[in-house]
């Protein structure tokens, strides 16, 4: 059965993705601030505003908001690059994630101020650290410094309360009504569908791989297709080889 597109209102989500079969997405600490990187260039790439985030071990939280239907093509690059980025550096094949991103529309500002502390409370309640401003992998350590970040720098908590770390400290440790928090998200995938972006189809594969010259140039197009979000089994498939060489041949032009 084909999925339904993912609808796409301008507004705010909540963000998730999970690393597959529960695996650690962050080994190391270059792992976390390659996916801050990766996050905020891709951020600004698509002109979507950061309001909070939290990278766990083997998950991650957005808030994120948009002004137009562009939500599934920023996430997919991100995670297409930082799934590159991992499996070369541990040397793995296969896929990094756990499905599909899942996304909730923040239907109102009850939901809102509940999401942002629910978010930045996730390494408290994890038992991680003993105070929020001890987990360095969140934007709520980036809120307490004098210089934000500038994928942080329009921000709900920046434009309300700029200096005032006090008020920051207090709004984000407030308590949060996990009951409330469920009815919120329940409500809010009413609007929740698959990805609205079109998927890859072997006929544009076909199209993007035919009339290449020579190896080189089609093992360059065989990692831009893969990084466009073709598979490596519909690129084997297309080209008639086995998917072990395509794997071969992206690790070593990736």
């Amino acid at each position: 059965m084909p999925r339904k597109p993912r609808i796409e209102i301008p507004g705010y989500y909540h963000i998730i993705n999970r690393g597959v079969d529960r695996m650690n997405l962050f080994r190391h600490r270059d792992d976390y601030e390659y996916f801050e990187e990766l996050m905020c260039f891709y951020l600004k790439s698509y002109g979507i505003t950061l309001h909070n985030y939290c990278l766990m071990s083997n998950h991650y939280h957005l808030l994120i908001e948009i002004t137009r239907e562009n939500l599934s093509k920023f996430m997919r690059q991100l995670n297409m690059n930082y799934a590159i980025y991992f499996n070369k550096k541990y040397k793995r094949s296969g896929h990094l994630w756990q499905g599909r991103f899942k996304s909730w529309y923040v239907t109102d500002e009850a939901y809102l101020y509940t999401l942002m502390c629910y978010i930045e409370q996730n390494p408290l309640k994890a038992n991680m650290v003993e105070r929020l401003e001890d987990y360095p992998y969140s934007s709520y350590n980036h809120f307490l410094k004098k210089e934000i970040p500038e994928c942080l720098s329009q921000s709900w908590i920046i434009r309300h309360f700029q200096e005032d770390k006090d008020a920051i400290r207090a709004l984000l440790n407030s308590e949060i009504d996990t009951t409330q928090l469920q009815e919120l998200k329940t409500a809010s995938s009413l609007v929740e569908a698959p990805n609205s972006d079109r998927k890859p189809t072997e006929e544009d594969l076909r199209k993007l791989l035919q009339n290449i010259a020579d190896i080189k140039a089609r093992n360059k197009t065989i990692v831009k297709a893969y990084k466009e979000g073709y598979s490596q089994h519909m690129i084997a498939k297309v080209l008639g080889m086995a998917q072990s060489t395509i794997n071969g041949i992206i690790k070593r032009n990736g």
